[in-house]
């Protein structure tokens, strides 16, 4: 399984909602609290092309996008290859 990254805040309900997907697909990430440490929140930005919502999701070298992205993935079935590869 891919290295998996996301960057959150407190008490964001999409960032629960993502964290919990990708808790229930079994996999293991890193969860970057960003929202209030403006390093973090720069290296968000950097590696999202200047996305500023929360959560930003990194899957391996792919930026996914936020929590409706993994969404839709999972919903498609493209999130289990993801994590596959």
């Amino acid at each position: 399984m891919p290295p998996i990254t996301i960057y959150t805040k407190p008490l964001c309900p999409y960032c629960a909602r993502a964290i919990n997907i990708l808790k229930h697909k079994g996999a293991e990430f890193t969860e970057i609290e960003a929202a209030w440490d403006p390093d973090k929140r720069r290296e968000m930005l950097s590696k999202s092309n200047g996305k500023t919502t929360y959560p930003q999701i990194f899957i391996g070298e792919t930026h996914v996008g936020g929590c409706d992205d993994l969404t839709a993935l999972d919903r498609a079935g493209e999130l289990d290859k993801l994590l596959a590869a």
